[in-house]
Formats: structure tokens, sequence, C-alpha cells
């Protein structure tokens, strides 16, 4: 399962029966990378995961901020996917390190951010002096569609910064900062372009990579999880289920806002298949979630920390539980 973040391309690319290529890049600090894309060929179809390009698990833990990242690397493999002749590019987004709003991946592909003066502006923590943008002399063509894992506006309270960025070390002493500078983005481009792109649903999704690529790219925003589903005939596939069972690192709030867990429960109670959510914690307040016949999580049995170090063995100990107590049919497991 899949709805745009960690193994999208894995999952889109068995689907659509793709086959791996590999492209030379960086990573969100830069760092010098291969990262795989998928192609497939008769209907010239390209699958981008961006997290295996400026992912959050590609860094090591705690050892750069996220101000100290970008979306540059995704450049080349966009380059590389047009340079095969891709009349379409998939590309799932969750995942990422990055908060920069496509800043990055808008300079690898030939766009110039100029301050008053006309100086260049080279990092995203600087788009506060923002005063023009300026578009390459040749843009691509090719029918972009972004699975964006959650519907999200670019900014405010429940924007890419605020409700994301912690997750990726954005501390609240740097909500004003990181804000100001994508609301300065979203406003010239709003002004030069003729189009409130922050305001669509899904342009806050990775740190706002959503609003990067519809805004620069001119792609199309899709929910991940319904790409998913209609591609893997979901709902076939859940009429001849009489239990599902999911789950992911966190059952929190952002579940219920697209993302793929959120998205399975809600289809389950649908047609009235329960849905068990194992995670590895879940806040006191989504635990009575009607979505789901239960929630539980390795923070049950044991401390975040030793849940971590051995995931397997909690969660198998934690399924048992859930096992114990629950009904399907009318019939206890």
């Amino acid at each position: 399962m899949s709805d745009g973040g960690d193994g999208f391309g894995e999952v889109i690319s068995a689907l659509l029966h793709a086959n791996p290529r590999t492209v030379k890049t960086v990573d969100a600090a830069h760092r010098p990378c291969k990262s795989t894309w998928w192609w497939e060929p008769k209907t010239r179809t390209a699958i981008v995961e961006s997290a295996k390009v400026v992912g959050l698990a590609m860094l090591p833990r705690g050892k750069f901020h996220p101000f100290e990242l970008d979306t540059f690397g995704l450049g080349p493999v966009l380059s590389a996917t047009q340079a095969k002749g891709a009349k379409r590019i998939l590309i799932g987004i969750g995942g990422s390190a990055t908060n920069d709003g496509g800043f990055g991946l808008a300079r690898a592909l030939g766009w110039k951010f100029v301050d008053p003066r006309g100086n260049s502006i080279e990092r995203w923590t600087e788009l506060h002096r923002l005063s023009n943008v300026r578009p390459p002399k040749l843009r691509s063509l090719v029918k972009v569609i972004v699975a964006v894992d959650v519907q999200n506006k670019f900014l405010g309270a429940r924007g890419a910064t605020r409700v994301y960025g912690p997750q990726k070390g954005i501390r609240p002493g740097d909500f004003e900062l990181a804000e100001r500078c994508l609301g300065q983005l979203a406003s010239v481009m709003k002004r030069q372009f003729g189009r409130d792109f922050a305001r669509v649903p899904g342009t806050g999704a990775a740190g706002g990579l959503g609003f990067g690529l519809l805004a620069f790219q001119g792609a199309t925003l899709e929910p991940g999880f319904d790409l998913f589903a209609k591609l893997a005939k979901l709902e076939r596939r859940l009429r001849g289920a009489d239990l599902v069972i999911t789950g992911e690192g966190a059952i929190d709030k952002s579940t219920l806002m697209g993302k793929g867990v959120g998205e399975i429960a809600r289809r389950c109670r649908a047609v009235k298949i329960p849905c068990l959510g194992l995670a590895g914690m879940v806040p006191p307040d989504c635990r009575e979630s009607k979505m789901f016949a239960q929630i539980r999580a390795l923070t049950d049995l044991t401390s975040a920390t030793r849940a971590k170090a051995n995931s397997a063995y909690w969660l198998e100990r934690l399924a048992e539980q859930a096992a114990d107590k629950l009904q399907v049919g009318g019939s206890r497991l």
C-alpha cells in the first residue's frame, strides 16, 4: 500500500510492470547519491519517489536542520525521465526531509529567484527577500501527476511548516522565518502568474513540494491513496476480506488527513469490514477513532526507545494481544 510516501515507487511500478532505472543526483543535504526511478515504455510513463532522493530516512538522525536542506536533487531525476521521452510522470512526494516549497527543485530546473537588487537567492531561508521569479526559457510540457499523502494547504496553522515541520526538525521558534519565506514565495508567484497556488489542497504536502510542483511544473495534484486504490483495484480486493490490518509509525491526527492508513480505515468502515490499526505510538486523543475496530501501539507494551530498537519483536506481541480481543463476524479470532 502507498499514499505517495516511502515505498510509492516499488508499489506503483509493480502495479504498472515498470522497470527500475538509476540516476546520479544529490540528497536533501546535497550529498552525492544514486537514486532509482521506474520506466514503463508502452505508455511512456515514469514513476518517481521523492523519498528516494530527498527523503528523511536517507539522512542521519538529528544531523541536519531543515533550514539546511532542499529539493534540488529531484531536478536531475525529473530531467532523466524527460530525456527518456516520458509523456507522463507519476511522482509520490511523501516522506521528505525538506520544507522548501519546491524551491530547490525549481532552481535545478532553471528557475531564477532574485531579490530587489537583482541578486540571486540560493537558499530557501532567504526567500523573505524575494522580489522576482524568472522561469527558464524552455519549460517542460510533460504531464506530471503528483501523489500527495495529505490535503493540507501550503501556509497557515494547518500548512506545511506548522503541521509537518516538527517531524523533520523544525522547532516552534523556527516557524516565523519559515512561514515568512514560504509566504513571500507564494505571494510573488501569485503576483507574477495570476494564480494563488498556495490555496490549493495538497500544496502543503512534503514541506510544500506539492506547491512547488504545481507552481513550477504545472503538475496536477491527486490524493496518493486514490491513485494507488485505482491501480490496485482496491474495492474488489476489499470485497473478499473479513479483516484488514494496517499500521504506521504513529497513528495521529495527520493519519486522517489523507494518509494511506486513514484512507484504508475509512474505506473499510464504509463497507463494514473491521480494520485493525497497529502503530508505534498513538496519542491519547486519537485512541477512540471510529474508523478503526481497534487501535493499539507498541508503546502500550514498552518504551518508545525499546520499541524502536526492536520493533518486530514488540509488533508480534502487540498483534497477539489485539487478536485475543478482536471479533470478526461475531467470532473471536
